[in-house]
């Protein structure tokens, strides 16, 4: 599959694409819900570019450290993330990191804050995982074309998932199709919402119980021992989102 294209000789790969759209529209919804909390924009403005840099940051890192055998041979990759090896749950905490230490510097509410970025940050999930179709990574296990037809897959996605004559689950495509839901759900708790907190504890769970289940399928998961780690940090997001519901409550 052509994973690039050229623009007056500059080479731009889809992954690298997917990665800036998925910012753009994350950039947008973060603006838009801006509107109904009382936050000068400077402060939305500076969290989401400073946010952005540690985000990418984050995720390189925390990919390369759980492949840091392969990237000690191969040092000089380490800096290509347009090859693909950006892994979310890095890139979440250490912007999450960021957002809580500029809040605290800033005298703002680090919950609030959180509010209104995670819902452009599920979007940008969704967006960005089209990146690892045209890189095909991030997915499953050996399947038959049948079952793809099946589950209702689209016909080019099975056709992107047919890598070295055999067909594989499009665990990136399924994950994505339920970041859209999520956003769409989060919009509306937004909306309708008053309480501090619940937007964030909803994407919390929402994510921790879809990539638990996606990281079952996956068969490129980074691994802590024999344990697949983001599993691991998904128990710990859906336990998070459940003490700060609770929490909410009770205030």
């Amino acid at each position: 599959m052509n994973n690039s294209f050229s623009i007056f000789g500059l080479n731009i790969t889809y992954y690298s694409l997917c990665i800036l759209l998925g910012v753009i529209v994350a950039y947008i919804v973060i603006r838009k819900l801006s509107k109904k909390h009382n936050i000068n924009p400077k402060y939305l403005d500076d969290i989401i570019f400073y946010g952005l840099l540690c985000g990418i940051v984050g995720a390189r890192a925390y990919y390369v450290l759980f492949n840091l055998d392969y990237y000690l041979n191969y040092p000089n990759e380490i800096i290509m993330v347009w090859h693909g090896g950006l892994a979310i749950h890095g890139g979440i905490l250490a912007g999450a990191l960021f957002v809580y230490l500029y809040s605290r510097k800033n005298k703002l509410n680090f919950i609030e804050l959180t509010d209104i970025i995670l819902p452009g940050v599920i979007i940008a999930q969704a967006i960005g995982r089209w990146g690892n179709f045209f890189n095909q990574e991030a997915y499953g296990m050996m399947v038959s074309r049948g079952l793809l037809e099946k589950l209702l897959i689209p016909d080019f996605v099975i056709k992107g998932m047919f890598i070295q004559g055999n067909y594989y689950l499009p665990t990136f495509y399924i994950e994505s199709l339920f970041c859209i839901f999520g956003f769409i759900l989060i919009m509306i708790i937004s909306k309708k919402t008053k309480k501090i907190g619940i937007p964030t504890s909803f994407y919390l769970i929402w994510y921790g119980v879809l990539r638990f289940i996606i990281e079952i399928f996956r068969t490129d998961s980074l691994m802590l021992f024999n344990i697949k780690i983001a599993c691991v940090v998904s128990i710990i997001s859906i336990i998070l989102g459940i003490i700060l519901i609770f929490k909410k409550e009770k205030e």
